[in-house]
């Protein structure tokens, strides 16, 4: 007789592997192929632990780890909702939490609601553990477009204001990637990759 905590693990396992085939808008780093979220959640991670000694302060690594690689397997279920869509909201929706209740209520309660409780504490964006997580969400898009000539930006004319806008959360979890984040947004308007609408 198979332990029954096993099997719901193992089901949970098999489901999230769904990932691997949700697209992004973005592109793998200087190249044409668009980023999965398997491999946005496995670079988040990386970026994680190699970044995190420029977090404002101190943050629980594996905590950050747990909601970087977390984060968007709601998207199994809602999709992925491209950061600049001025008609979908890309924010915690009811689709979203419904999604999040299918499919972490797949492992056995104890895990499922401890997932369920680090992917509200990244979405809410409170802690210094979410705040560093998102931090890195927003920069590994940021480097991507800038190694692909504008990338998304050019593709859907999003413009220097709105990316700004977006990307400015960087400094809740880390000053000293806003800053280089800040210069890489200013280097990316000289080089004529990244338009001003009020110009």
């Amino acid at each position: 007789m198979q332990n029954d905590q096993l099997l719901k693990q193992i089901e949970f396992l098999k489901e999230i592997d769904k990932v691997k085939y949700i697209q992004r808008k973005t592109k793998l780093l200087n190249s044409d192929r668009n980023e999965n979220d398997a491999e946005h959640s496995w670079h988040l991670a990386m970026m994680a632990i190699i970044l995190s000694g420029h977090s404002n302060v101190p943050v629980d690594i594996l905590k950050v780890v747990k909601m970087v690689l977390i984060h968007d397997i709601v998207e199994i279920d809602s999709g992925d909702i491209f950061i600049y869509d001025t008609v979908q909201s890309h924010s915690n929706t009811i689709q979203e939490r419904l999604a999040a209740e299918r499919i972490f209520g797949i492992l056995p309660d104890e895990q499922a609601a401890e997932m369920i409780a680090i992917w509200e504490e990244f979405e809410e964006g409170i802690t210094d553990e979410a705040k560093f997580a998102r931090s890195m969400d927003r920069l590994e898009p940021l480097l991507q477009n800038v190694s692909n000539n504008g990338g998304t930006w050019a593709e859907f004319g999003v413009g220097f204001e709105k990316v700004y806008e977006k990307k400015k959360v960087i400094a809740n979890g880390s000053e000293a990637l806003w800053d280089y984040s800040e210069q890489l947004l200013n280097d990316s308007v000289e080089s004529g990759i990244l338009k001003k609408q009020n110009a």
